[in-house]
């Protein structure tokens, strides 16, 4: 009987092991598998996932959950739901606490002028040597200094050359004789010893040998080198002085390398300089020298200046106002643009609190606005603050930035064109000119009717007037978008 019951009792066991031994691998099991094991699927909240990626190699993608081969970290799920829409999408309660501000993509006007500064320069176009033609001893000097200011013919020196004494009395010797052919050549040996034409006129007149002659300026301006004192030898073709006119003046202006091509040779500028405050001069640039400076990365563009009075000094600081138009063109902020250095981008801001980085063209800035040139349409938004953590986040998600063909065009800017020229007939919506050529065009000087849209661009003017002024050409055909007056009637 006890035998029995030991048996039962021991069957009784193995059947409870057995059932907590399953209990117990069902329950390893389901920990193992947890919500997310197996392929792309759902969610224990019911979200369906797309893939698993390693958000530090956002491209590469995985179809079930696991450690990333790359990094040691777990896979991230892509849910469904996140992947409606371009871009990333940002929980707009989270915008404000991440300093994001938006600006439109506008159509406004860029101003073309370039402002730049510069020194005067002396004109080394405008530079004479003087130099003794015949060796000699410097007898007086007439108290000069480099740094003086001389007018045209400002004697220097008297140089007294011994050799020029027996060619002087040969030559009066032969004129006696009366023979104009032996005359002329004694004539023509005293000018190849480098008497001046003065010098022989005076011997003519005087009937007697002048080995002393006096050195003097051939052009007005400042002394810049002086190499002749009382008592000391010279040499035929020494160089005794040089002198640089201030007729002219150049400015040497650095150009930043990036607005460069906005410089052309002729183009006129206005200079202010810090000693004549409110004062402008009218000057063109006259080369745009060909060698950049390494350290600034600038241009040197030189501007040549009449001098009148004398009044610009070599030395002085002058500001170069470069063009004055402005220009249409698309708009945004400066800031709004993330330069890569393989590109150029803006983070778009998309319906549904997303945004997308696009890849964009820019030309010209100024006052705190970048021409767009392509990759962006008028009325778009973009990311004026805050957009390099959006783009951070971009790349980490790997949104691909919009290719520049695959964004909406900006709409063309009319090419816009300048002359001058004088009012003949003026009415409501047109103005006839007789205006100077436009070498842009290949028009020749003639006279022409404009159209005028804005009926405020005439009013003031009268037939008569010399006007600069601004056109386009649409279809309706030419149209003044702008009139000032110029000088001159």
């Amino acid at each position: 009987m006890s035998a029995r019951i030991s048996r039962t009792h021991l069957a009784l066991a193995a059947t409870a092991l057995v059932l907590v031994a399953g209990a117990a691998g069902y329950g390893v099991a389901r920990l193992q598998s947890g919500p997310s094991a197996g392929t792309a699927g759902a969610a224990e909240d019911g979200r369906k996932v797309l893939y698993w990626y390693d958000p530090m190699v956002p491209a590469q993608r995985f179809d079930k959950p696991g450690k990333s081969p790359f990094m040691d970290m777990q896979l991230v799920p892509r849910y469904a739901d996140e992947a409606t829409g371009a871009g990333v999408r940002i929980d707009p309660a989270r915008v404000q606490n991440l300093g994001l501000r938006m600006a439109t993509v506008t159509r406004g006007t860029l101003p073309s002028g370039l402002t730049a500064t510069g020194v005067v320069d002396f004109n080394q176009r405008d530079v004479a040597i003087i130099q003794a033609r015949a060796a000699g001893f410097v007898q007086r000097v007439y108290g000069r200094a480099p740094g003086d200011l001389v007018a045209a013919g400002a004697p220097l020196a008297d140089i007294l050359v011994p050799e020029w004494a027996g060619a002087q009395t040969e030559y009066l010797a032969v004129r006696r004789t009366g023979d104009a052919r032996l005359t002329q050549a004694a004539r023509q040996r005293l000018s190849l010893l480098g008497m001046p034409e003065s010098l022989i006129a005076r011997v003519e007149r005087g009937g007697r040998p002048l080995t002393v002659t006096t050195i003097s300026t051939p052009t007005g301006g400042v002394i810049r080198t002086l190499g002749v004192r009382a008592g000391m030898t010279v040499a035929a073709g020494q160089t005794l002085a040089e002198v640089n006119g201030l007729g002219t003046v150049w400015v040497n202006a650095a150009i930043p390398e990036a607005l460069a091509g906005q410089v052309r040779p002729g183009a006129s500028v206005m200079v202010n300089l810090a000693a004549f405050p409110g004062e402008m001069f009218a000057g063109r640039v006259s080369a745009v020298l060909p060698e950049a400076q390494g350290d600034t990365r600038t241009l040197t563009a030189r501007i040549e200046l009449a001098n009148r009075k004398g009044r610009l000094r070599p030395g002085m600081f002058a500001t170069v106002q470069l063009g004055e138009s402005s220009r249409p063109a698309l708009l945004v902020p400066s800031e709004a643009v993330i330069r890569t250095g393989r590109r150029t981008l803006v983070m778009l801001a998309l319906d549904g609190g997303r945004y997308q980085p696009a890849e964009v063209q820019v030309g010209q800035e100024a006052g705190g606005q970048t021409e767009v040139l392509a990759g962006l349409a008028e009325g778009e938004k973009v990311v004026a603050s805050g957009q390099f953590l959006l783009d951070s986040e971009a790349s980490l998600s790997g949104v691909q930035a919009r290719p520049i063909g695959d964004g909406p065009a900006p709409t063309a800017t009319p090419m816009l064109h300048q002359t001058t020229g004088r009012i003949e007939k003026l009415s409501g919506d047109s103005v006839t000119l007789s205006h100077e050529p436009v070498p842009a065009l290949n028009w020749p000087a003639m006279t022409m009717s404009f159209r005028i849209e804005d009926p405020a661009i005439p009013r003031g003017f009268r037939v008569g007037d010399r006007v600069a002024f601004t056109f386009d050409q649409p279809p309706a055909g030419p149209t003044v978008r702008r009139m000032t007056r110029a000088g001159g009637r």
